[in-house]
């Protein structure tokens, strides 16, 4: 510029297209892969290498690919206008997103969240040194990475490459509930007062304390019987007893399960998009600890579009919160609280990201100024 400074994208998109280039020498010039039909194989593969990259040249490094919340507005899209990744590059609508974008945040995705880094980097190095100088097709990536690893990715390559489906996940509900008492005199008590609770409670007993005077069998007592004094919920000898012998029998564990002090949160995760992915989620107790909960994809293994855990606590649960860390693309995470929780508006968001954008002039005379 004319004061002789230069913008934060001017610095970061030279350096940016530097790192992308330079990666191009192995991505396709040594891992030989066919671009004009594979883009991805091309470009997408090193615009997460290029992602890598970055993030080791300098703290926070503002990248524009590669973080799985940045594909999300891409894939919440019109269907109409999404191309599944292995496409022919000259037929998809979006290419940038197609063939950079959507492969470079799977990669991610993959290393990050689904086989973790140690060994997402030992099958990618092994994919690199097995196809250096020859030129590998989509489904020699895809099985160089199933067997240096020795997982089964299928399910992955499918989702994320061959559709153009989204990943939603939601918390579509929280139940609370306590262990049954045992003990029939306990047991017995708490039913009785359930029970005249609800009786005391209902309109029609309400209104007949004023409108009944006096019923029948308190005009007439000979009218009443056994019945009209027996208490239903006095537990029997064999009750008690029967009772008794049960927990005899019972191991230590399973009088704990038993305790009624015992919490049962019982959590339902449903799958609302159609990409399948793992189930990652923190609990937050009251008393400040947070548990971290990841359940591997495999558990939709069998098409189901619910899922219930049940977590079993003395103390008390506060809130669930479903992807905590933005790692698995989710495009709506209105969903991903119990309780829910307001969240921004999208011109809301928007308007703070442009003004966080926008640097302090003064801030910038100063890193600028000369001595």
């Amino acid at each position: 510029e004319k004061d002789g400074t230069y913008s934060e994208r001017t610095k970061y998109g030279m350096i940016s297209v530097i790192i992308h280039e330079v990666g191009h020498n192995f991505f396709p010039m040594i891992i030989n892969s066919d671009e004009r039909q594979w883009a991805w194989m091309d470009e997408g593969i090193n615009t997460f290498v290029q992602y890598l990259s970055e993030q080791e040249f300098e703290r926070n490094y503002p990248s524009g690919k590669g973080d799985a919340y940045k594909i999300v507005d891409y894939m919440a899209g019109d269907k109409s206008k999404i191309s599944p990744i292995m496409m022919n590059p000259e037929t998809v609508y979006q290419l940038g997103n197609n063939a950079y974008s959507k492969p470079a945040t799977a990669l991610n995705i993959l290393r990050e969240t689904v086989m973790g880094r140690e060994l997402f980097d030992a099958a990618f190095k092994e994919y690199a040194r097995r196809w250096a100088f020859k030129q590998p097709y989509p489904a020699d990536f895809f099985r160089t990475m199933e067997d240096a690893s020795g997982i089964d990715l299928d399910w992955f390559w499918r989702g994320w490459f061959y559709t153009n489906d989204h990943v939603d996940l939601a918390i579509s509900s929280v139940k609370v509930k306590t262990s049954t008492e045992q003990d029939p005199t306990i047991k017995n008590a708490q039913l009785k007062k359930e029970d005249q609770q609800r009786r005391d409670n209902s309109i029609s007993n309400i209104r007949n304390k004023t409108d009944i005077l006096k019923t029948y069998n308190e005009i007439d007592t000979t009218l009443n019987d056994f019945y009209s004094i027996y208490d239903k919920y006095i537990a029997s000898d064999a009750e008690i007893k029967e009772y008794q012998k049960r927990q005899s029998e019972l191991s230590a564990d399973d009088k704990k399960a038993f305790d009624t002090n015992t919490k049962y949160y019982e959590i339902e995760i449903e799958k609302i998009g159609g990409l399948v992915m793992p189930v990652i989620y923190d609990i937050h107790y009251a008393d400040g600890k947070v548990e971290h909960v990841r359940l591997p994809a495999e558990i939709w293994r069998k098409g189901e579009k619910k899922i219930t855990r049940v977590h079993a606590t003395t103390g008390e649960i506060l809130k669930f919160v479903l992807d905590p860390h933005l790692e698995t693309a989710d495009i709506d995470t209105s969903n991903n609280s119990y309780p829910r929780e307001e969240t921004m508006s999208k011109f809301e968001a928007f308007k703070r990201k442009q003004q966080a954008a926008q640097p302090n002039p003064m801030q910038k005379a100063a890193v600028n100024s000369k001595p």
